[in-house]
């Protein structure tokens, strides 16, 4: 009976063709009591029924079951990961443990579900929002490459299935990361067919118009596309016959979301895109002889259509990290039009189109290589990401990224990023060659840091034990590992001139015999027109600022200071004037504040709409310009941006010290209309260590004034003690923050 509530009818006619299928694809690697064991375990969940549906409804037995076939059927992946899927969400709602699995099935099974349990329990933190919880998903996907693989074969389980479903947001969300995250992984590790298919559906869920605008497009030229591949064909054909090969052509149309990407690119309309399919000349050729024949065809097509010598794209020499081999050519065909021809074996074509594990891992390939190495430099990238989200952003670049290989003095071969540049290298071999890198040699030649290098360029590094890592570095490195490195070895480089600096001025002050205050030393600082304090202490460290004439500076505003008085006249609180020098700068802009808790130093800005300040509870809102603003999180502006946008919210909270960093807040005091009590007012903010009156507007109306004050404060508890002493001040009836 509890079987009826946890399927539906046509739930129950899907389980068992599902479950015969799945045994029919793995039944040759399970072990001798896995079904017994398998099918034992799910008749308890069912009976239990404690696992839940997810967000569009989809049974989780049945979800698991498609999700198995996917990664059995179209990326070639066994026993460990079919059961570690159907297994997995008794785990997560401890129906068995991980332990007895162990037991049970061995530790390769426990490995894969501990992972995918660690990543269901992040996202049900909202990781594709809050971007610490999204790196700590990508850590996790980094801990074991099964991982990676069956959560891509879940999202285009998923992809598949809601076509029709009712619940738009979610649709939406899942969409928005297929495109986002899964697309970019299957692309990196060759998984192409799937990719195309997470970016189609993706398209069609969030630009429906678009991507039925296209497909409507691609079917009403449908006839005239396969005249034109047939005519270009048939030569070839016959051509390839001719010389003994054996072999089968196709002609491919491009994906609907590579079209609508030319479209963008190129600013054009559909019929503007000229390159709409591809053909594929797919050998059937001994191991031995894969490359001989590729070539042979190669130059058969060659001979009958002129090539594009700056469209060769040569994978057979040396495949990518991933494992694709293939020839990519673009010729000119009949009509005057370019066609791109693939050629490859049906090996190559295999694993380009399902990524094969067998075929995943080529000797010969040193450094930053090989899935296993970007698997390793995911993770050290992640884990030591303390500058931005461009470390993020960076990370999803990597992945779109063709490849070039280049070769060390002795001959070792490394991939890096097309694009890279020498300093990327240096990064690639060793973080210390790269902090002391001063050039290169490439292929005999003296070049520049920033020197891009090309396939099968020779690069010797040159270094110097005084070199250090410039900021203007940044600018030019193109890998994750060196913009991650230089930063780290920047903010180290900062923090010990900072702290040498802030001795030798202390040291100073000592030997004239000065107690120095702080808070005049910071008044000082700001008004010198440094933006942080670290910068003025760099100014120090570079000898751009003399520290005897600092101090000089600091005791002619010390005296002044204290030899300050002014008397103020009664009259109507209306004529008030307050004469004080304004500072417009302000030095808010230090690492106080962390974003999702690992990204100091950020471009952000607070918001002017509720003007934060140090301790308030406050979130980052991403800006399409890139930069961060700063809300508090009872903005009146908030709810509106966390329902819109909530892709673009980020955590934030205070950090450090905020001594020497003051942000402006308005203050509105309402109280009996008479000079006296504004006087007493901005007497006692004056007399406030570390709070400045910067403006005050009085309107007077019916013996009541209502003033606005803008003043300068360091957190929210001096803040809050301020707004007490002011509701003490006799006349005052309301004092509220702005």
């Amino acid at each position: 009976m509890e079987e009826q509530v946890f399927f539906t009818p046509q739930e129950h006619t899907q389980l068992i063709p599902l479950y015969r299928h799945l045994l029919h694809l793995s039944g040759d690697t399970l072990q001798k009591d896995d079904c017994r064991n398998l099918k034992r375990h799910l008749i308890q969940a069912l009976s239990e029924g404690n696992i839940p549906r997810n967000a569009f409804g989809m049974n989780p037995v049945i979800k698991d079951m498609q999700t198995a076939i996917i990664v059995a059927e179209e990326i070639g992946m066994r026993r460990a990961s079919i059961l570690g899927i159907m297994l997995h969400e008794s785990v997560k709602y401890r129906l068995c443990t991980l332990e007895s699995v162990r037991q049970m099935y061995g530790e390769d099974v426990a490995g894969i579900i501990r992972g995918l349990v660690k990543i269901n329990e992040l996202y049900e933190k909202n990781p594709a929002i809050e971007s610490e919880n999204f790196r700590n998903l990508l850590l996790s996907f980094a801990e074991d490459m099964r991982v990676i693989l069956i959560m891509i074969a879940d999202r285009v389980n998923i992809m598949r299935q809601i076509k029709d479903n009712p619940n738009e947001e979610a649709r939406q969300e899942v969409s928005n990361e297929a495109a986002y995250l899964y697309a970019p992984l299957a692309h990196k590790l060759g998984l192409y067919k799937l990719k195309s298919e997470l970016e189609d559906l993706s398209l069609k869920y969030t630009r429906h118009d678009v991507y039925y605008h296209i497909k409507d497009k691609l079917n009403a030229t449908k006839a005239a596309r396969d005249r034109y591949i047939d005519a270009f064909i048939e030569p070839v054909k016959k051509k390839l016959e001719e010389s003994g090969l054996k072999f089968h052509i196709k002609g491919r149309t491009k994906s609907i979301h590579s079209i609508y990407q030319k479209m963008k690119k190129q600013g054009c309309p559909f019929e503007g895109v000229y390159d709409l399919f591809a053909i594929r000349i797919i050998l059937d050729s001994p191991l031995d002889k894969e490359k001989q024949e590729c070539w042979q065809a190669y130059s058969i097509v060659t001979d009958m259509y002129l090539p594009n010598p700056k469209r060769l794209r040569d994978w057979l020499s040396v495949p990518k990290s991933n494992g694709y081999e293939s020839l990519h050519i673009t010729v000119m065909g009949p009509e005057g039009k370019w066609v791109e021809v693939q050629i490859r074996t049906e090996r190559m074509d295999e694993i380009a189109e399902k990524g094969l594990a067998a075929h995943w891992r080529y000797k010969g390939v040193k450094g930053e290589t090989g899935l296993d190495e970007w698997l390793n430099s995911i993770r050290e990238t992640l884990e030591n990401a303390d500058g931005d989200t461009e470390t993020i952003d960076q990370f999803k670049l990597d992945l779109y990224k063709d490849e070039v290989f280049v070769f060390s003095p002795k001959g070792d071969l490394y991939k890096l990023p097309q694009g890279a540049t020498v300093l990327d290298f240096a990064f690639a071999i060793h973080s210390n060659l790269g902090c002391r890198c001063v050039g290169a040699k490439v292929n005999g030649r003296n070049v520049q840091l920033r020197h891009a290098l090309n396939n099968g360029d020779q690069v010797e590094i040159m270094t110097s034990a005084t070199q250090t890592p410039k900021r203007d570095w940044l600018n030019f490195v193109t890998t994750s590992k060196a913009r991650t490195k230089i930063r780290q070895a920047l903010k180290e480089l900062v923090a010990r001139q900072t702290e040498f600096a802030r001795e030798t001025l202390e040291r100073k002050f000592k030997n004239r015999k000065i107690e120095y205050d702080e808070a005049i030393l910071m008044r000082l600082i700001k008004k010198s027109g440094f933006k942080t304090v670290t910068d003025f202490y760099q100014s120090i460290a570079n000898e751009t600022t003399d520290t005897n004439t600092l101090i000089d500076n600091y005791l002619e505003m010390q005296r002044r200071e204290n030899e300050q008085h002014e008397e103020v006249a009664y009259r109507s609180a209306e004529g008030f004037n307050m004469q004080q020098a304004q500072e417009e700068k302000n030095p808010y802009k230090d690492d106080v504040l962390v974003i999702d808790q690992h990204l100091k130093g950020i471009d952000f800005k607070l918001a002017r709409c509720c003007n934060p300040i140090y301790g308030d509870d406050v979130f980052g809102f991403v800006t399409i310009s890139g930069g961060i603003k700063i809300h508090r999180s009872d903005c009146p502006n908030a709810p509106e941006l966390k329902a819109r946008f909530p892709y673009r919210i980020v955590r934030a909270r205070w950090a450090g010290k905020s001594q020497g960093k003051q942000y402006p807040i308005t203050l509105r005091i309402v109280g009996h209309d008479d000079i006296g009590i504004v006087t007493n007012i901005t007497s006692i903010i004056n007399k406030e260590e570390n709070i400045l009156l910067r403006s005050i507007s009085i309107d007077s109306n019916d013996g009541l004034f209502s003033g606005m004050l803008t003043v300068m404060v360091d957190d929210t508890a001096k803040l809050e003690a301020l707004i007490r002493k002011l509701k003490t001040v006799k006349g005052v009836k309301q004092v509220n923050r702005g």
